[in-house]
């Protein structure tokens, strides 16, 4: 997974909003429609046999017969909607093995993304450079792929459906340098930032090959403890980000319910809390003396 900020304009991000409104929308429908079929209730079909609940193309045909019949719905993609149910039928699917359970209710301002698929067409080919054929036709098989261009060292930008071209930042050095090539990406939106995750097979990381064997034990306090007496542990805030934390905490209780001084200070909370958790999936401020030697295999206990 390759994930960059984005920097939409005003006219972008309103219509990015309203995407992630069709996304939450029709997502919460499909919820809805699993959540009352029972099995205790007769669904016939027309010969006589009782039916499940609507499947992923069933859905889509009801999401094209939703589009003629709402003016809300049609002023968005299509695409970006019907990716919406794809993602609730892979989630209804992997109920049991993925540990999250049934597909729960997505709520505004929580769950603020969409996804898109690609629309540009390239050649796939197999493993050993060859070209991937199609047993049927004959023919190359041609895969979907996300259409980005790079801008400058720093700078580049995505196709977005409604929106055009979207900016995002490129990273200094690393993977993040690089153009990501995807068939897919997946826009959030979260503490007044936008980003993009880019679904990237990450290149393999070689073992040094020395040998050694350590052991990891996770933690809350600590992070992560190795067997040698060594410990990491994740960025946090640094004394004085918490002391800001603690102060607009202070002003958030002292206002009226409802105010806009609560939840302006609640905010400022929120964008420090979020600058910490962007730290830790960064890397950033993170502490070099404690870092691990190489090893072959590691052991985690938790």
């Amino acid at each position: 997974m390759a994930r960059f900020r984005m920097y939409p304009t005003s006219e972008q991000e309103q219509q990015m909003l309203l995407h992630c409104a069709h996304a939450r929308y029709v997502w919460n429908l499909a919820v809805e429609q699993h959540a009352h079929w029972r099995r205790d209730k007769a669904h016939h079909r027309p010969d006589g046999r009782r039916t499940g609940a609507p499947s992923f193309a069933e859905q889509c045909r009801q999401l094209t017969e939703a589009r003629a019949a709402s003016e809300w719905l049609r002023a968005g993609n299509q695409t970006v909607q019907a990716q919406a149910l794809g993602d609730f039928a892979k989630a209804k699917a992997a109920r049991f093995t993925s540990g999250f359970g049934e597909p729960t209710w997505r709520k505004k301002h929580v769950h603020e993304g969409f996804r898109v698929i690609g629309d540009d067409r390239v050649p796939e080919y197999e493993p050993d450079g060859r070209p991937l054929i199609n047993r049927k036709t004959g023919k190359q098989v041609m895969g979907r792929a996300v259409t980005v261009q790079k801008l400058n060292r720093r700078w580049a930008q995505v196709k977005v459906p409604g929106c055009g071209w979207v900016r995002f930042r490129l990273s200094v050095k690393g993977k993040g340098a690089r153009l990501p090539e995807a068939k897919t990406f997946r826009v959030t939106f979260r503490n007044g930032q936008w980003h993009a995750a880019f679904a990237v097979i990450p290149d393999p990381i070689d073992k040094p090959g020395t040998g050694e064997v350590i052991g990891i034990d996770r933690g809350v306090t600590v992070t992560a403890a190795l067997s040698d007496g060594r410990t990491l542990n994740c960025p946090q805030l640094t004394t004085r980000e918490r002391a800001r934390v603690r102060k607009h905490q202070r002003r958030a209780a002292r206002a009226p319910k409802g105010s806009p001084q609560k939840a302006s200070a609640y905010a400022k909370v929120a964008r420090l809390k979020a600058r910490r958790r962007t730290g830790a999936r960064s890397g950033a401020r993170r502490p070099r003396p404690c870092s691990p030697a190489p090893m072959t295999w590691c052991g985690s206990r938790s």
